[in-house]
């Protein structure tokens, strides 16, 4: 099976990646912005001609798109988030190699759920923010498409690799800055949101089942269990032996400060604070994965605590 991934260089993409190369049936290519991808294309601003011209060339059976933003204004997101994807579906429908499509969604296009609840596949999404509105616009493109595609809504992914500028991954930046520098407490907020973490290799695991099935339509890929992230925090100081306190400032609205951890001072005492998670999801999301489980025969595999272990090795790590 030839396999066409796009955004093998990404935080998903990488392990995607590692998956199929496992896999010796796989004859995989990689095409991204980076100069290790096997060939350079920018979907942002790439030609669907040019990207036809290459299809009929390589001729996959099945084009795995892993390329996207999270970060960035409304305008950037829509760029590589919606056109970027209008350009894979163009390319495609022109292109005579008929290949199947995975898209790598995201959990943030269903919006805030409420509390208890497990969001299935059916619910209406209403996302929160220009990030979520992106993903699902780039999932109705795909499913509007006519094309022989599925799209995988990932939840809040974790593990190895997890960037630096996600609410996990300050979380162990900060431990790392306070076990330095000796400090006995550290000051935590926006520690009250409950989300559905999924271990990178799971994703990568649900990638590579779905490239294999027949499976269409949207497909929720979660742990299918809500974690406050106050107890991630918990987790996370335990595996990296941080003796200290964990401090959380969960105040009432007021001026806005960094969402994690930042250094202690008198004039934090009594400060409103205001931490936002960044999805656009509320206080609760949870994934009702039953549908992969049905479809894809798949489960997650790797626990949380295993997860958070990995994201402290790589923060312990830097200097």
């Amino acid at each position: 099976m030839r396999v066409l991934l796009i955004g093998a260089n990404g935080y998903l993409g990488r392990f995607v990646a590692d998956r199929l190369l496992a896999d010796p049936a796989v004859q995989l290519t990689a095409l991204g912005r980076g100069d290790d991808a096997d060939v350079r294309f920018d979907l942002a601003s790439g030609s669907p001609g040019a990207l036809t011209r290459f299809l009929d060339a390589v001729h996959p059976g099945v084009v795995i798109n892993c390329a996207g933003a999270t970060r960035g204004g409304a305008r950037e997101l829509t760029r590589h988030n919606t056109v970027a994807v209008a350009t894979v579906c163009e390319a495609l429908r022109r292109s005579g190699c008929g290949a199947r499509l995975v898209q790598i969604g995201c959990g943030a296009e269903y919006g805030p759920s409420q509390p208890g609840s497990s969001t299935a596949e059916d619910a209406v999404p209403r996302p929160g923010g220009p990030y979520g509105v992106s993903k699902l616009a780039a999932t109705e493109l795909v499913l509007g498409s006519g094309l022989d595609a599925v799209v995988l809504r990932v939840f809040s992914p974790a593990g190895p690799g997890t960037p630096a500028g996600s609410p996990l991954g300050r979380l162990a930046e900060a431990l790392r800055r306070a076990m330095q520098s000796g400090d006995g407490e550290l000051k935590l907020g926006g520690l009250g949101v409950q989300r559905d973490f999924i271990d990178v290799r799971d994703v990568a695991r649900a990638v590579h089942a779905a490239s294999l099935s027949a499976a269409q339509g949207v497909i929720n890929i979660g742990s299918g269990r809500a974690v406050r992230l106050r107890d991630a925090a918990a987790v996370l100081a335990r595996v990296a032996g941080y003796g200290g306190t964990l401090h959380e400032l969960d105040g009432p609205p007021g001026p806005m400060r960094s969402a994690i951890g930042h250094p202690r001072t008198e004039a934090d005492h009594g400060a409103q604070v205001a931490y936002p998670y960044p999805d656009g999801c509320g206080s609760w999301q949870q994934a009702d994965v039953r549908t992969a489980r049905d479809r894809l025969g798949w489960r997650p595999r790797i626990n949380l605590e295993e997860s958070l272990a990995d994201i402290w090795m790589e923060a312990a790590c830097r200097i």
